[in-house]
């Protein structure tokens, strides 16, 4: 799987770097370092994906804490960074014409591919689905199950990984592509988000016996590492949230002041 890993990192790697380079050569000067800003938090998420999948590959056997940072790095980490990134545009930008406008009509409102994603980034699914995956690959017998077979291990990190970039859409998603919701929806939803997360992390942390073939130190550590830097995470999207709610509501009043005058 390491190869495939690879391949699958070079070619994210390459569509970042030949997209957003064609696209901010086609920009206005004033907007190229705010390109050069989305490539560079792409570059970040796809260097968490490489630590993650690669750098703790084998410490992620012997040690939960590794294994739970490799999490995070999925979770918290790489797959908001990539939407932060725009990965939709890169890629089109990275394909050759003809495919890229065939890309394009796929993806074009009303289509089923369209519909189908909007249906599944709806605050309610996303939660669910991430929800749902996170819980039970932390079920005993399925972790157990995914360290013993490689093939178990990487589909727990795609299903994980690919329930956080459900998750995060809702929050992070631009423009037609987003699920309808407003910030204080947003709000809602990640902190409900962090607290399921949290939740699991006093589990592991106060069980009096280790849940999995690690020893019960180390289920704390994990636990800990979870609760941490998990919810640090989980924080900061909440007040960048909240920070986007308070600045449309001071454009609004600012609006209205200047109508009344």
């Amino acid at each position: 799987m390491s190869a495939g890993v690879v391949a699958v990192l070079l070619a994210l790697t390459a569509l970042h770097a030949v997209g957003w380079t064609r696209l901010t050569r086609r920009c206005p000067g004033p907007l190229r370092p705010w390109l050069l800003g989305r490539l560079a938090v792409g570059m970040a998420g796809i260097a968490a994906l490489a630590v993650a999948l690669l750098g703790l590959h084998a410490a992620a056997h012997e040690s939960f804490v590794a294994h739970m940072i490799q999490h995070l790095l999925l979770l918290v980490v790489a797959a908001p960074a990539l939407l932060l990134s725009d990965p939709l545009a890169a890629a089109a930008w990275a394909l050759p014409a003809p495919l890229r406008r065939r890309l394009g009509s796929l993806l074009a409102a009303g289509t089923p591919l369209r519909r189908a994603w909007r249906a599944l980034t709806r605050m309610p699914v996303a939660w669910t689905a991430h929800a749902l995956a996170l819980w039970l690959w932390h079920v005993p017998a399925a972790y157990s199950a995914a360290l013993a077979d490689a093939r178990v291990h990487d589909l727990e990190h795609l299903t994980l990984f690919a329930s956080a970039v459900l998750f995060w859409w809702p929050v992070l998603g631009r423009g037609r592509w987003s699920a309808a919701g407003g910030d204080s929806a947003r709000i809602v939803y990640v902190v409900l988000g962090a607290f399921q997360g949290a939740t699991l992390g006093l589990v592991l942390l106060v069980s009096p016996a280790p849940l999995y073939a690690y020893t019960l130190e180390d289920q704390v550590r994990g636990a800990i590492v979870m609760l941490a830097a998990g919810g640090a995470i989980n924080m900061a999207a909440v007040l960048v949230v909240v920070y986007r709610f308070l600045g449309r509501d001071d454009a609004r009043a600012v609006s209205l002041t200047a109508l009344r005058r």
